[in-house]
């Protein structure tokens, strides 16, 4: 071994160049990271913010097919609880797997047929919104909101002497939601009257009925019963497939922003004999 062979490094890890110069074998830095992987490259953030948005929006459709949907209130048909222009979420989780909607859910439902105004039909007329609201990212109206008060084989009568419809025979107390108008004696006057009687439900239908019951074109009012003054259809109820979901959060505006349960009243509803 030569002066000069020991004059080496033996930790050193150059290597000798052609003109004598010494290179590290080492890469540049910053070429590797600290795992021994080459750094990725970002990607611009134009590019970034479309793929971004991409996602969002996949995210939204996906949601709002499966899981939660935005809608407001069209009408002052489920006062006091819900006010017209108010902003609702609807879950569909509760109607999966062969559930369906129960006595005192109150639901958001497709117009079985001619039941909606023309001002209830009404979409968002901005371009934006409208298509916002056909990915769910906007509240979407065309749409009707009212609570269940029968399903199958129930039997829905108004009004005991106290002004209670019955379901099944079981008056129910409905003082804690349903909007009670001076000059009204009974919680179901839409047919003009406070005497009648509808059901047995059909399989796989609704009856349901909104909140303000003196304002409230729903079930109740598209009875066909003789000598009375109705918007008799062919059809009073709501068929369970074009229900949508069940209300669950009252959105805004925030200061009257509230949960959305099945009241107390119907729990002790007997089933139809």
């Amino acid at each position: 071994m030569t002066t000069e062979d020991r004059d080496l490094d033996p930790a050193d890890d150059t290597v000798g160049t052609p003109d004598g110069s010494r290179s590290s074998s080492s890469p540049a830095a910053g070429d590797l990271e600290g795992d021994g992987k080459k750094k990725r490259k970002h990607l611009p953030v134009w590019q970034e913010t479309i793929l971004l948005l991409g996602i969002a929006l996949v995210l939204a459709v996906v949601i709002k097919a499966l899981f939660v949907q935005a809608f407001y209130i069209p009408s002052e048909s489920m006062e006091p609880g819900l006010v017209r222009d108010d902003r609702i979420l609807v879950q569909k989780v509760s109607y999966w797997f062969g559930g369906e909607p129960q006595r005192g859910d109150v639901v958001v439902f497709e117009d079985p047929g001619s039941w909606l105004s023309s001002a209830e039909q009404g979409e968002p007329s901005n371009g934006l919104t409208s298509l916002m609201a056909k990915i769910g990212l906007y509240p979407t109206g065309g749409h009707l909101v009212k609570r269940v008060v029968g399903v199958a084989g129930d039997t829905i009568t108004c009004c005991d002497k106290k002004g209670r419809i019955s379901v099944n025979g079981k008056a129910l107390n409905e003082e804690a939601y349903v909007k009670q108008e001076k000059g009204i004696d009974c919680r179901g006057p839409m047919t003009g009257n406070c005497s009648w009687s509808a059901g047995p439900v059909p399989e796989g239908q609704l009856f349901v009925m909104g909140d303000n019951r003196g304002h409230s074109a729903d079930s109740s009012a598209h009875l066909c019963l003789p000598e009375q003054e109705t918007d008799c259809t062919k059809n009073p109820y709501v068929p369970v497939d074009s229900v949508v979901g069940k209300v669950f959060v009252l959105l805004w505006p925030t200061d009257r922003f509230d949960w959305v349960g099945r009241p107390d009243a119907f729990a002790d509803v007997p089933d139809p004999s």
